[in-house]
């Protein structure tokens, strides 16, 4: 896409990327309305505290239109009932295309550089949670090659299924 640029998030981009992610996801809100005031703020955490994770952004002519979280493999992650767990392969987090630029490549390219870089790194597979009421996103994972992967879902609350995705990966071309 012509103007597309994938970049390492700066500090200075700190308050366009929450501004994104929550207008992004927003409209689960009313999908999960009970749900919602808890999902919203595990986003502010994620997003206040990255951790190890990569922060990566889309900018369409200069402006920031997208966002994700690319987080190493072993690093403490959110599991059944709150738990922390260590998966052994890398994880998309946090996928945000701002809705206003929604439908031209910007999500499937931000997942493209997290493959990029997943393979640079000789790993053999990489992960990512979604849910039922996400199925644009669904519908992209499945045609970029992710996987079911039951024994990553669970249940963040009763009737609330979350579901694991698994890509493995060809190392990258010499």
């Amino acid at each position: 896409m012509t103007g597309l640029t994938l970049r390492d998030a700066r500090d200075a981009d700190q308050a366009a990327i929450r501004e994104i992610t929550l207008a992004a996801y927003q409209e689960y809100a009313l999908v999960r309305p009970e749900m919602w005031d808890v999902y919203r703020q595990d986003m502010l955490r994620t997003l206040a505290d990255i951790g190890p994770a990569e922060q990566i952004v889309a900018e369409l002519d200069g402006a920031l239109v997208g966002t994700v979280l690319l987080v190493p493999a072993d690093a403490p992650a959110g599991g059944p009932a709150g738990a922390r767990v260590r998966r052994p392969w890398p994880e998309i987090r946090l996928l945000a295309v701002a809705p206003a630029a929604r439908g031209r490549g910007i999500g499937a390219a931000l997942v493209q550089e997290c493959l990029r870089r997943v393979r640079q790194a000789g790993l053999s597979a990489i992960t990512l949670h979604t849910t039922d009421m996400m199925a644009v996103a669904q519908a992209m994972y499945l045609r970029m090659g992710f996987v079911p992967a039951p024994e990553l879902d669970f249940q963040p609350a009763p009737g609330f299924l979350v579901k694991g995705y698994r890509l493995q990966l060809e190392p990258p071309a010499a």
